[in-house]
């Protein structure tokens, strides 16, 4: 019996695989747990739809993500904190931080997606890296500046 798998799994084939399996096996526990469909035209015809959607939709997200790439490479964002005596600050900046600046600049960023490559604590220009897509990232400049004399 052919099946259309819905979920992953193991030792069998990942979502969206054909795959020959006993009729017992597959009635009674594939497709009874919503883990399998049969191979019917129809089933396979959803199947090849789906695909298709999902393959245009990582393919707008990633021409989407390299224009925003475009337009962020070397970026500066100023990022204003609070300091102390000798331009220390009170706190490191964060990912959550970054995020902010670049939401207010216009850009839309996941703060897990940030990295910032060396551990701040005082003002000055340092380098970031945002990951906008598995296979786009890009480098920005983070301006630190004292807030109190914004």
């Amino acid at each position: 019996m052919k099946v259309i798998l819905l979920e992953d799994v193991k030792s069998l084939g990942k979502a969206d695989d054909i795959v020959e399996v006993n009729p017992g096996y597959g009635n009674n526990f594939l497709i009874k747990k919503k883990l399998a469909l049969e191979a019917t035209p129809e089933n396979l015809n959803s199947v090849k739809m789906r695909k298709k959607t999902a393959e245009e939709k990582a393919r707008l997200e990633y021409e989407e993500a390299l224009r925003s790439a475009e337009v962020m490479s070397g970026k500066v964002f100023e990022l204003p904190m609070k300091c102390g005596e000798g331009s220390r600050l009170y706190g490191a900046v964060t990912g959550m931080d970054v995020a902010r600046a670049a939401e207010a600049a216009g850009f839309r960023v996941d703060k897990r997606n940030i990295t910032i490559n060396s551990h701040i604590k005082t003002l000055g220009l340092y380098d970031a890296e945002i990951k906008l897509h598995n296979k786009v990232s890009v480098n920005i400049k983070l301006n630190i500046v004292d807030a109190g004399k914004k």
